[in-house]
């Protein structure tokens, strides 16, 4: 099953960069002002890291040297290209997944797959997370034994908090998204921007990912 699932989204990625090749480039920049023009590519950062879109075929690779994006990177880069709302501004208004427009239908599986999976990740580890909110640019908010404002894209601010468990309670984790995020990408993506996020986080603290339903793509 997780072989197809795999080949389902190669597969997805390889008709967003189809879909990438047809689209006017000059729309695209105005949509996307963050999207900068160089040596053959259109640049991103996501969460820190910087990607290219080929000119020549609209596939995505690492350009400083990182690994490779996985799909779930690929496909946050691809459907914010592709939702972008001309016009979309930051509103300054932080709501949890759960009230981003269209998001309830989402919410049960993004608690499972997303906060939960933050919490159990860094139960104990509020320093190591603390570092590498720290080391990804962040900016440390008053909020949660740990809290800090990351970009997951220039237009797509999150907001992490969290809480190390004690003697009475389980560590506790929640993510806020500008209320904007759904005019910059689709609803599901902010489920796999919040995917990439933990993921990142992890990573650089050198830890492993943990939870009851946790996935890798």
């Amino acid at each position: 099953m997780q072989e197809e699932k795999i080949s389902n989204y190669v597969k997805l990625c390889m008709e967003w960069a189809d879909k990438f090749m047809q689209m006017d480039r000059q729309d695209l920049l105005r949509r996307v002002p963050e999207l900068k023009e160089e040596k053959g590519y259109l640049t991103i950062e996501h969460f820190g890291r910087k990607y290219g879109i080929s000119e020549k075929d609209g596939s995505i690779c690492s350009l400083d040297g990182d690994q490779e994006p996985d799909t779930t990177e690929m496909l946050n880069i691809y459907t914010l290209l592709g939702y972008a709302k001309e016009g979309s501004f930051f509103m300054d208004r932080w709501v949890p997944f759960a009230d981003l427009r269209n998001a309830r239908p989402f919410a049960p599986a993004y608690k499972i797959g997303e906060t939960d999976v933050f919490s159990a990740t860094f139960s104990g580890h509020a320093k190591e997370l603390r570092e590498a909110f720290i080391k990804l640019g962040g900016k440390g908010l008053p909020q949660g034994d740990v809290g800090y404002e990351i970009k997951a894209f220039q237009c797509i601010p999150l907001r992490f908090f969290f809480w190390d468990r004690d003697e009475e309670f389980e560590a506790e984790g929640n993510i806020l998204f500008d209320y904007s995020a759904t005019d910059f990408n689709h609803v599901e993506s902010a489920v796999s921007i919040a995917d990439v996020g933990i993921k990142r986080l992890a990573e650089i603290a050198g830890l492993p990912l943990r939870g009851k339903n946790f996935h890798m793509h």
